[in-house]
């Protein structure tokens, strides 16, 4: 059923135009999403949902809170927690399944445990992971986080992506755990990390997230540039040799990248 299909059959008396609880205009905004716009101002997403903008920014607001919203700058897009309880956030509902086959192909070739992963706030979300007998990072099941400051993918992703700053400067006033002696310490060191990353276009994280273990990663883009996700391979550090895992990573993300686009 469709926003303004909802906001009629519910509606009654003074508010005729939308549902009067809290859970059903929270619908119609996330609704306000279903004609395909990706970013929505409040201004729109009060225009397209039904709900009167007081109301739509308290909510907006609520919503943000609790993950199923995101806000960058002036504008509202669908959130992660969104992925997490139904899989439908844009591209992200067609990554996992396109993107398997392929992992389980590196996984074969590198004997590396696989992860593919989004951001998610400071944080990265891992959305698929394929290990076999090599299994590490039993804290990264799919649907688990880790710090994105400290990780390969984590790295990558906050690299490339467009409020590099904004992420960092939040990263500072929050901090992370430093879950081992070789996990970056702080926000200056961490932007030189991604300078060079960006330069490289890969990234590598050794020990950080668990000693004598480390991690390479790439960036999953598209063919307009944009980043939607990053592939991984967490091995043994003696195991963990560029030369090797590079071209590996990078054939697996062209295919997952390639496997999106003709998909959306």
């Amino acid at each position: 059923m469709s926003s303004q299909m909802f906001a009629e059959a519910s509606g009654s008396g003074d508010d005729a135009d939308y549902p009067n609880s809290v859970l059903g205009k929270a619908q119609l905004l996330l609704g306000a999403f279903e004609s395909g716009a990706f970013e929505l101002r409040l201004t729109e997403l009060s225009r397209r949902s039904g709900v009167p903008k007081a109301s739509a920014y308290r909510l907006a607001q609520e919503l943000v809170q609790w993950g199923l919203l995101e806000r960058r700058g002036e504008v509202y897009q669908l959130g992660m927690r969104v992925f997490e309880l139904g899989q439908r956030v844009p591209v992200a509902a067609v990554l996992r399944r396109v993107a398997r086959p392929l992992l389980i192909d590196l996984f074969a070739a590198t004997r590396a445990t696989i992860h593919l992963a989004v951001l998610d706030g400071g944080h990265v979300l891992y959305v698929e992971k394929v290990a076999g007998e090599a299994n590490v990072h039993t804290h990264s099941a799919v649907g688990g986080r880790l710090p994105a400051s400290c990780t390969a993918t984590g790295k990558v992703l906050l690299a490339t992506c467009p409020d590099r700053e904004e992420r960092l400067r939040r990263l500072a006033l929050t901090g992370w755990p430093s879950l081992t002696p070789r996990t970056v310490g702080s926000v200056e060191d961490l932007r030189r990390q991604l300078e060079v990353v960006r330069e490289r276009g890969y990234a590598v994280e050794t020990e950080e997230i668990l000693l004598g273990f480390g991690s390479m990663a790439v960036p999953v883009a598209r063919a307009d540039g944009t980043v939607v996700a990053s592939v991984s391979a967490t091995a043994p550090v003696a195991r963990l040799v560029t030369r090797r895992l590079l071209p590996e990573l990078r054939s697996t993300a062209a295919g997952i990248a390639l496997a999106i686009d003709r998909r959306t």
